[in-house]
């Protein structure tokens, strides 16, 4: 819709928060815009500060129109509607998606019917619940899902920390192989939740993680794969962010990190990469949603992963690696960094990512576009994909942006989980088998 233009603009007033009985932020009253900027991008981003609102994501590549998602407070929709912009409505209500998301529900606990039988896991103890991919769950819950998942596997699996946060919990995760021996194969390194609002990333790396481990047995594709390639997984590698989306500020992107030359907090991990740091689509601004931080590799989370993936290069190699975010459904290839630089190995990169793509289409129709990460979506200096793929020497460095385009964001319903799982799990499969 056009907004009927407003004769002065409206001064936005400071966004007084509301919070609900556990100190939660309600987002009351806010309305999520897909706002159509064109050419006019950076003049839009330049008056989000003063609106107080949120920038949920933007698409400023080459494909498609040029927009922004933002979650606007009441107080500053005069404000808003006075710049009039083309914008679509996503959501009238924020706090009415939310409570469509769920609630957190406690962990459900082992399947006792459940207990893998091969003779390399006769010590293995019953698999999770797989009912726990009905519902989101708190952090906690997450490390003992984690935990059992590897209880279920002994002989072929390990629990591994790859880093510690700023407020000094372990990046957990988990390291699976096959019967080549442990750490005997090239690396398959997945990471998901460096944005802590993308809660659905976690849930579908553990679904698919959970899968590996069910279907060794009984599924040569994933025989095969997990007897050619170590998995190291860490669902959760912004666990201070995670943690606060779920007590203070469902929104909340970046990490928790304070610094003393700023009273803001936080630093987007995925834009601090020390690899092309400091160009386009990376802020210098401390408040920004984009921070990139005061050095090139400067938050604690970026330096764990990051060594963790040097003794992973300096092992066997690093066969894929996957960056798990949402949303947009995107399957992006390096690089973030340039429109016009372009990967060795591209070709057979982005014919791999449509063909995964087409994969994952199969099941439900979801429909995923796929291509390098600036041309398609925007430019991102300091990520993590370029980074694996010229300094840590990934053959194949992608981000996958799930479910969905926009109509729930990252507030995607409890309901959406396994069909997100099981859609990934069967891209996952057509690309094992065609590395």
């Amino acid at each position: 819709m056009k907004f009927v233009q407003i004769l002065s603009l409206v001064a936005s007033l400071a966004t007084a928060i509301q919070v609900d009985r556990q100190g939660r932020q309600t987002y009351n009253g806010y309305k999520v815009f897909r706002v159509i900027t064109q050419d006019d991008s950076s003049a839009f981003e330049s008056k989000l500060e003063s609106l107080s609102a949120i920038d949920l994501t933007h698409n400023h590549g080459h494909t498609g129109e040029q927009h922004f998602d933002i979650a606007v407070p009441p107080e500053s929709l005069a404000a808003f509607y006075a710049l009039n912009y083309t914008a679509d409505v996503l959501a009238e209500d924020l706090a009415a998606d939310l409570a469509l998301e769920g609630e957190l529900e406690p962990y459900p606990g082992l399947d006792k019917s459940n207990i893998l039988t091969t003779a390399s896991d006769a010590a293995a103890a019953a698999l999770p619940d797989a009912s726990w991919f009905n519902a989101y769950h708190a952090y906690a819950d997450h490390l003992t899902f984690l935990q059992d998942l590897q209880a279920a596997f002994p002989s072929n699996s390990e629990l591994i920390t790859a880093g510690t946060s700023f407020e000094g919990r372990d990046l957990q995760g988990i390291h699976l192989w096959g019967s080549g021996g442990k750490g005997s194969k090239p690396a398959i390194y997945w990471h998901g939740n460096v944005h802590a609002r993308e809660w659905i990333t976690s849930m579908v790396v553990e679904y698919l993680t959970y899968q590996l481990i069910l279907n060794y047995s009984n599924d040569t594709t994933v025989q095969a794969t997990l007897d050619n390639y170590d998995f190291y997984i860490v669902p959760i590698v912004n666990p201070d962010g995670f943690v606060y989306t779920q007590t203070s500020s469902r929104l909340w992107r970046k990490n928790r990190q304070t610094r003393s030359s700023t009273s803001a907090v936080g630093t987007d991990i995925n834009r601090n990469w020390p690899y092309q740091w400091d160009g386009e689509g990376s802020s210098t601004s401390p408040g920004s949603e984009t921070y990139r931080g005061e050095a090139a590799g400067d938050t604690p989370e970026n330096t764990g992963l990051r060594e963790y993936a040097e003794a992973l290069t300096s092992g066997n190699g690093i066969k894929l690696y996957i960056d798990w975010h949402s949303y947009g459904q995107y399957i992006l290839t390096p690089y973030g960094y340039s429109c016009t630089a372009t990967a060795p190995n591209s070709s057979k990169q982005n014919s791999l990512a449509a063909n995964t793509g087409s994969a994952i289409a199969k099941v439900y129709g979801t429909q995923f576009t796929t291509g390098p990460i600036c041309s398609t979506l925007y430019a991102a200096a300091g990520g993590s994909n370029d980074y694996f793929q010229d300094v840590a020497g990934a053959e194949l460095a992608w981000a996958i942006e799930l479910r969905d385009t926009g109509r729930n964001g990252f507030v995607l319903p409890a309901n959406q989980i396994l069909p997100s799982g099981i859609e990934a799990w069967e891209g996952m499969k057509y690309l094992w088998s065609n590395f």
